[in-house]
């Protein structure tokens, strides 16, 4: 995909933070982008914002139905799925024993879920069209235990397992799989958010890194990317 012209990408929760980032950085690459949000609203000024032709589409995640409305509205619309970014996440966080099952539910829904019934639509789209390539957000919450983040750490380890195993499942019908485990992000999400600005990545970065992938060469598959900030604050 060393050209992005003429490919139709659907970026879940694109709506803002990484997932918006992503939706622009493809946008400017010549990408159909359909993003996704919870209300009718959101979506659609998102893509006003992204502008380029993007489009915006209700869609939760934790639903089957509606993903599957989802897919079935961008294959009408646009014509099918050549990338799929599966980026609609939540964290809450707290000790277990003080957890609500609703939150830790929420969690498994939105960010496991959610890439599952989202891969199983898109797939058979990406077959039709000769490959495809899937980005799974998830986190280096995927790798590093969080005290009080057990929920948002079992959803990512989750995610980076789903992720090497479809990747195995799909190389050979020309799709391509990445998880992307960004570490610091200034987004409104997780905790001490508004403490990161001007050291932390920014969604922009991570948006890069998808469309750098995507100009790879097909040969090369780079199955598990980490992102750090080059330099945090000190500690001590």
């Amino acid at each position: 995909m060393a050209a992005l012209n003429g490919k139709i990408a659907v970026v879940t929760g694109g709506n803002r933070g990484i997932g918006r980032g992503i939706a622009e950085a493809l946008a400017a690459e010549g990408a159909t982008v359909a993003l996704t949000a919870r209300g009718a609203a959101d979506a659609e000024r998102a893509a006003r914002d992204v502008g380029r032709g993007a489009r915006g589409y209700v869609c939760d995640v934790r639903a089957c139905e509606s993903v599957q409305r989802l897919f079935a509205g961008v294959a009408h619309d646009l014509g099918g799925c050549d990338i799929l970014v599966n980026n609609a996440g939540i964290g809450i966080f707290g000790p277990v024993a003080e957890m609500d099952p609703d939150d830790w539910r929420a969690m498994i829904e939105t960010n496991l879920n959610g890439p599952f019934y989202c891969c199983r639509e898109a797939i058979p789209l990406m077959k039709k069209r000769g490959g495809g390539y899937i980005f799974n957000i998830s986190s280096l919450a995927g790798k590093n235990p969080i005290q009080n983040g057990a929920g948002y750490n079992a959803t990512k380890f989750g995610l980076n397992g789903f992720s090497e195993a479809l990747m195995m499942e799909v190389r050979y019908d020309g799709i391509r799989v990445s998880y992307l485990m960004p570490g610091s992000v200034a987004t409104e999400f997780g905790r001490g958010s508004a403490a990161k600005s001007g050291w932390a990545l920014t969604p922009a970065d991570v948006g890069q890194v998808v469309v750098d992938l995507l100009r790879s060469p097909s040969r090369a598959l780079y199955s598990r990317v980490e992102m750090r900030p080059s330099q945090p604050p000190r500690k001590g």
